[in-house]
């Protein structure tokens, strides 16, 4: 076989610009998940804070517009008012102790403002609130429990059917309108579980079993940095065999001119 000649100016020049926009893009990538590592520690940091911060009173109607994931998604939080059991809507949800819904009853504070409970699970053979033993206040009642923000629209697969009381997210809003409920909190609270409590075994308490919130952040990001890195320098690799390979040719070529001069 014929040995290549050596590459023209011009291919080479494109071939350099090229390696060099896919080495900065990969560094770039790299950098940008070590940023977004050092934002998921310190999120996870100040939620661990708030997750055992002692409860505060749950932010009224002025403090709504202020609400936001980042600044209040799991803070402990207590609210009082009646809960609206003959209102309540069932969520379907999958937990650690199976398949069923969440309960989420509307509780109705002194100065009208309504904040949705998530009072906890209930298997299928639940639902019926008068299958439960389900001892809910009837009073006024103090909450306390994790704020979360509203979940819109339903699941990754499986819009919410509100005409047909189907739900799969617990979409504050749409629950409210299908409710007939005013004034109500852009948030809901998951209830937190009774004092010596145990999710663990349900069959041994009352529903729904609260407590079963599951607070848990993804943190890939070092080992994403790494493949991004990994990739840049497999780029300068490639750019340093191409050109060793194209020194070695030209070097040849150079011996050969000067064997035929």
């Amino acid at each position: 076989m014929t040995e290549r000649g050596p590459r023209s100016a011009p291919f080479l020049t494109a071939l350099g610009i090229c390696a060099v926009l896919i080495f900065t893009g990969l560094v770039a990538l790299g950098l940008w998940q070590v940023e977004r590592r050092a934002w998921k520690l310190d999120l996870i940091d100040k939620v661990d804070q708030r997750v055992h911060a002692q409860p505060v009173a749950a932010p009224g109607p002025g403090q709504w517009s202020q609400v936001s994931a980042a600044s209040d998604e799991y803070r402990r939080v207590s609210a009082t008012g009646t809960l609206l059991l003959d209102r309540e809507t069932l969520v379907q949800a999958t937990t650690a102790i199976g398949g069923g819904y969440w309960v989420l009853t509307p509780l109705q504070r002194a100065d009208g403002s309504i904040v949705l409970i998530n009072r906890g699970f209930v298997p299928p053979e639940r639902r019926d609130r008068a299958n439960r033993g389900d001892d809910a206040p009837t009073g006024e009642t103090t909450i306390t429990g994790l704020l979360r923000i509203t979940e819109p629209g339903g699941s990754f697969l499986r819009h919410n059917d509100p005409a047909a009381n189907r739900w799969y997210s617990r979409d504050v809003q749409a629950i409210a309108a299908a409710r007939g409920l005013d004034q109500v909190a852009p948030f809901f609270i998951d209830e937190a579980a009774p004092a010596g409590q145990s999710a663990a075994s349900p069959k041994a308490q009352a529903w729904p079993v609260a407590g079963l919130t599951v607070i848990s952040f993804p943190n890939n990001h070092l080992s994403y940095a790494f493949t991004w890195f990994a990739l840049a320098l497999m780029v300068v690799a490639a750019a340093w065999y191409v050109g060793r390979d194209e020194l070695r040719v030209r070097r040849a070529r150079m011996r050969e001119d000067a064997r035929h001069d």
